[in-house]
């Protein structure tokens, strides 16, 4: 998740040439052989053991038998990725070859050219979150939980998750084969893909039909989602039946961090507390509730999985904190820090955990996520509801539903799911605010 459009908050959730487009750092304070990192950065000194490292290079360069081998950039390159490995903030902190930082700046611009993929980097492995509708990806039939083995037959193992979607990407009209292993299949699955051009929404949203609830989509808190949000709550706005709201974050990677506070804002009476950054001082800064809100009294339940991450785990840590809404599903992925982008001279970057954030009630969401109200499970490859569907929905479609996440937040909201969807005149008692 960016705090700005060179500061990413989050869980690597990559949407990029793979998609693309999807969570903590532990900060090191203290001291290593004496030396307080805190007044060594002060002094402008280098810990004791850094002459090792020149040590080890010049043995390398003077005495490797295979001469044609030794790459210096790539020498650099690989210190540097062991340097932020060390930290134990996989899929967080990481090293940008130059090519790759193109890629990050591309990664939230909504529109690319690839597969059309949600990826992660899961222990150790590179993870299909989910293939965006329509995508290249879902028509070959790859699927939520698939794990990439191979690109083209050069195998994935021990690369990074840019390094990966970097070989994924590729221009319109090309061919790319993965390689993916599935939970249940025995052997590994061979998918030959046609690369395009992908624009993907940030913001999709449909009314339910004969239900009064509107359904929106959040897939990522890219660039202009505050103004496709607010757009869309205008409109819902306007419809004679509001009874209320289901708002999906599911495989919501995460995105820019003032996006999430936008978004939670149109939900959230002003000064309702969004967040908390804690950085490695222990200084804090505390995000609220601002402007103008469209939803702010509708009925809401929230939709989240287990690739909820970053910025989708800020709103609904925030909605279910501040007594807003009902989360319904899994619990998120437990990303924790702010990533900043520091640029090297030569075009490459590092990103790297700067803070870490608190839900308004000061809890720490790194390794642990945010739990929902109502528990409800379903497998990582169960086909989720669009905004397409629901749009022109028919009483046959909606008995083939096998949503059961979404089918539990429309009956949260008081709609009779038998023998097809039908208002419901409960009341809605199920959340309160202090």
């Amino acid at each position: 998740m960016m705090r700005s459009p060179r500061t990413r908050l989050g869980r690597r959730v990559a949407l990029s040439a793979i998609a693309i487009w999807l969570m903590a750092l532990a900060f090191v304070v203290g001291n290593i052989s004496g030396y307080s990192i805190r007044s060594a950065m002060a002094a402008g000194e280098r810990p004791a053991q850094f002459p090792v490292f020149w040590e080890a290079w010049d043995y390398v360069v003077a005495h490797f038998v295979d001469r044609d081998k030794v790459d210096f950039t790539a020498m650099t390159y690989g210190a540097i990725e062991g340097m932020l490995a060390s930290l134990g903030d996989e899929g967080h902190t990481t090293f940008l070859h130059p090519d790759a930082v193109k890629l990050h700046q591309t990664s939230l611009d909504g529109s690319f050219e690839g597969i059309g993929a949600y990826v992660s980097m899961d222990d150790g492995n590179v993870l299909i979150v989910a293939p965006i509708t329509g995508s290249p990806a879902e028509r070959a039939g790859v699927l939520a939980g698939d794990i990439i083995l191979e690109v083209d037959g050069e195998s994935v193992a021990g690369k990074s998750l840019d390094q990966v979607i970097f070989l994924v990407r590729g221009p319109a009209d090309s061919e790319v084969v993965l390689t993916v292993s599935r939970p249940e299949l025995q052997e590994p699955l061979q998918v030959p893909i046609t690369r395009a051009r992908i624009d993907v929404p940030s913001v999709s949203w449909s009314p339910i039909p004969d239900t009064g609830i509107s359904y929106i989509k959040i897939s990522q808190f890219a660039s202009g989602v505050d103004r496709e949000l607010e757009a869309a709550l205008r409109e819902i706005s306007e419809a004679q039946t509001n009874r209320g709201i289901i708002l999906d974050l599911r495989n919501n990677p995460g995105g820019f961090l003032h996006q999430a506070i936008q978004a939670s804002s149109q939900f959230l009476p002003n000064g309702d507390l969004i967040l908390i950054e804690s950085d490695a001082n222990q200084n804090q800064t505390v995000h609220r509730s601002r402007g103008l809100g469209y939803a702010r009294e509708l009925p809401l339940v929230v939709l989240i999985n287990v690739y909820t991450a970053s910025a989708g785990e800020i709103t609904a840590g925030a909605l279910k904190e501040n007594q807003r809404a009902v989360l319904i599903g899994e619990t998120t992925f437990g990303t924790g820090t702010v990533l900043n982008q520091f640029g090297l001279s030569d075009g490459s970057a590092i990103l790297l955990g700067v803070t870490n954030w608190l839900t308004p009630n000061g809890n720490l969401i790194k390794g642990e996520g945010v739990t929902p109200n109502l528990e409800v499970m379903q497998p990582a490859g169960a086909k989720h509801v669009t905004a397409d569907l629901l749009r022109n929905l028919t009483a046959e479609q909606f008995s083939a539903i096998e949503d059961d996440q979404f089918l539990k937040a429309l009956e949260k909201l008081g709609v009779e799911l038998s023998p097809a969807p039908l208002l419901n005149a409960a009341p809605y008692d199920f959340v309160t605010r202090d």
